[in-house]
């Protein structure tokens, strides 16, 4: 397959040159026929849909997967990487979205995991000098005897690099790395990675977040189906919205328009709440909150802020250390999950696939959890099935799941229509206040779009929403009220109107502010 006919011919040298790749899973091709260009000295976006086979081939390149065909030649010289240890020997460094740390050992000693050396012939010191003087060159400030727990998630992220830096990585792929980070963190790390091109190290850079490749990313290159559909400089695309339509092939509303909020009642409400995280400290501390029928209070902080744990304590997963919570006027501190779900509330956990449904069951047997055992599913002591599966039919028509029928497995799905899955159950319930935790965490921008849509409409029926993300551009974009935390704390509260990205990464990183 020749390469676009838009796209630029190479002024640099190819420090990676990916020729007619394909690589097939049973009943799906995730790399059709790909050509790949990432020239010395650059940060190169790779964007698409999930499913559209930019993961795969990163993971070819890294080693982790064998191309059926096609050729990798890396500075000129044709390579086949049989495994990641290939690849990192000869400068390839990938750092996926879910860090690969030990978090009881420290930065140095993450370091050392992935050197060749036994671990007896590695001095601590040593390493430790090693890292502190590269952290210092490349601007990826971090201590190298602290324990990785000790880390905020950028300083993880930062580690992950430098474990990569430190083997010796010309070639850096990044899986996502601004996902989980505040406005400030994002700043310093695309700082540092243009210090590390101006070096003449490459970068390639897997991302939905439109504005940050548009800004920082030298080219562009857009998969779908497989294929590359599109690649060039950012500036052949005037804005997001354009590169959005490139990406899905069809127009994206990626600015939704909402109605003015008219709040009513609080639905919930949490007050002095104090909440234990898994490792017994306190996650949660002192926090008071309250989310009114009809609006959208959205919380934002950088990941491990004591947003899970704030999630499970209002569903009723995690016990309260003390404080109070509220469901509609009522002490519900002390009520199972199956009183919240009667007393209204709907719950979207952050871990669609194993907190928000049952994969080995069908979609039918999902939206059918909350429902079993009152009519119209409910028969006595048995479940109507044929009801269940007609009211499935319906929720699939109603919520666009992509599905071959009511009883296809819940794990089988993607994730957009996974997540659609539980909204679907979630809002057929007729809740009064919706926990919805990074409900598009994963998801690429089309499925984002419904997910987004469908929580502005229920908004404007009247149900108070509470959404947790890590996304701010997701919690700017829907939310009226927003609340900032930090180590557990609420460090600030604005309405939609006085936000802004920089006033809210500072409450992130733990400033308060007058409102706090």
């Amino acid at each position: 397959m020749a390469l676009p006919s838009d796209y630029p011919e190479p002024q640099q040298p190819a420090a990676v040159a990916m020729r007619s790749v394909c690589k097939r899973f049973p009943g799906v091709v995730a790399n059709d026929d790909v050509d790949f260009d990432l020239r010395e000295g650059e940060i190169h976006a790779l964007l698409g849909e999930n499913g559209a086979g930019k993961s795969t081939l990163m993971s070819i390149l890294a080693g982790l997967y064998q191309p059926d065909s096609g050729s990798i030649r890396l500075h000129g010289e044709l390579v086949r990487f049989r495994s990641p240890r290939d690849a990192i020997a000869r400068g390839i460094g990938m750092v996926h979205q879910q860090f690969m740390l030990v978090s009881s050992l420290t930065v140095a000693e993450n370091v050392a995991l992935g050197m060749p050396e036994p671990r007896f012939l590695v001095a601590r010191s040593r390493i430790e000098r090693e890292v502190h003087a590269l952290s210092e060159r490349h601007g990826l400030h971090v201590d190298p005897s602290a324990f990785v727990w000790q880390l905020s998630v950028g300083e993880q992220q930062r580690v992950e690099i430098l474990k990569a830096l430190h083997r010796g990585a010309r070639v850096l792929v990044l899986d996502e790395p601004t996902a989980v980070l505040s406005p400030q963190e994002v700043a310093a790390m695309f700082e540092a990675l243009r210090a590390l091109v101006d070096e003449g190290r490459s970068v390639v850079l897997i991302s939905h977040k439109l504005d940050e490749v548009l800004r920082a990313a030298d080219r562009l290159t857009v998969m779908r189906h497989g294929r590359i559909v599109a690649s060039g400089m950012p500036a052949r695309w005037t804005t997001r919205e354009e590169l959005a339509r490139t990406m899905v092939g069809r127009p994206v509303l990626l600015d939704l328009q909402k109605k003015p909020a008219s709040p009513g009642d609080a639905v919930l409400r949490t007050s002095h709440l104090a909440v234990r995280g898994d490792k017994g400290l306190l996650s949660v501390r002192d926090l008071d909150l309250e989310v009114r029928a009809g609006e959208i209070v959205g919380i934002a902080g950088v990941a491990g802020s004591g947003q899970r744990e704030l999630s499970e304590a209002l569903a009723g997963l995690r016990p309260v250390e003390s404080g109070a919570v509220e469901l509609g006027g009522r002490d519900a501190t002390r009520w199972t999950t199956r009183e919240r779900i009667d007393a209204g509330l709907g719950y979207v956990p952050e871990d669609r696939a194993v907190e928000g449904a049952v994969g080995a069951l069908g979609i039918d047997e999902n939206l059918a959890l909350k429902a079993y055992r009152k009519p119209p599913l409910a028969r006595g002591w048995q479940i109507d099935r044929e009801k269940m599966t007609q009211i499935a039919k319906e929720r699939i028509r109603e919520f666009d799941i992509a599905a071959p029928g009511p009883s296809t497995a819940a794990g089988t799905l993607s994730g957009g229509n996974l997540q659609k899955v539980i909204l679907a159950r979630e809002l057929s319930a007729g809740p009064k206040a919706l926990v919805a935790a990074q409900p598009t965490r994963g998801l690429d921008i089309g499925a984002t779009e419904t997910v987004h849509k469908l929580l502005l409409g229920l908004r404007d029926k009247g149900v108070g929403v509470l959404l947790i993300s890590e996304d701010l551009e997701e919690i700017l974009s829907l939310s009226d009220r927003i609340v900032v935390m930090c180590q557990g704390r609420a460090t600030g509260t604005l309405s939609a109107q006085d936000a802004n990205p920089e006033a809210i990464g500072l409450m992130m990183g733990g400033a308060a502010s007058e409102d706090a």
